[in-house]
């Protein structure tokens, strides 16, 4: 998960925090806050790795990383909300990648009797689910988070302070990843 420096990782053990380095909190320890951030934020991190996904189930998996993550930390309540979000469309976009999605889609694919009503539409929208979520793993991790962010109902402004942009450049990281995307979706198509 890069999320930006200022905010820290898991794996980072110092984190800046107004000018001074702290430590994160020692292993065992509940940050006091930490149910008031869930409560709050919870919904909104399985919204954004559900957009991601496709799935629920997983998406709530991710939720569970990231807010294990979040107790390690020692990023401010104050900054809860983006570093979940940028977090939670991290995550989700390494486990697109990882392929370990593929033996549970080979398996749901394989194990249901029952028929939908219309079966060719399902299949054509889930291969058109699968194929732009592919297009969106291949994309640079900025523009795929910032475009994940951005559909998930995201402002400019909410998304420059989770990904540590200026507000101007959002919606021009926005416009390039949107052009990235449309052309790993049709590699073949004129660049007119």
């Amino acid at each position: 998960m890069a999320l930006p420096a200022r905010w820290g990782t898991a794996s980072r053990r110092t984190e800046r925090k107004g000018g001074a380095v702290s430590s994160p909190r020692p292993s065992g320890a509940a940050r006091p806050d930490l149910e008031l951030v869930f409560r709050a934020d919870y919904a909104r991190v399985v919204s954004v790795a559900a957009r991601v996904l496709g799935s629920r189930d997983d998406a709530e998996d991710v939720a569970q990383e990231v807010f294990l993550a979040f107790g390690r930390s020692s990023v401010p309540a104050g900054e809860a909300p983006g570093w979940l979000s940028v977090a939670a469309a991290h995550t989700a976009l390494n486990l697109l990648r990882s392929g370990r999605r593929r033996a549970a889609r080979e398996e749901a694919a394989g194990g249901g009797d029952a028929v939908a009503p219309d079966v060719a539409d399902t299949v054509v929208v889930r291969e058109e689910r699968s194929r732009v979520r592919a297009a969106l793993a291949r994309l640079p991790h900025r523009q795929a988070t910032a475009l994940v962010l951005r559909h998930s109902g995201m402002s400019y402004a909410e998304i420059a302070r989770a990904l540590d942009l200026s507000p101007g450049s959002v919606g021009t990281t926005v416009r390039r990843a949107e052009s990235a995307l449309r052309k790993e979706m049709n590699p073949h198509a004129s660049s007119n």
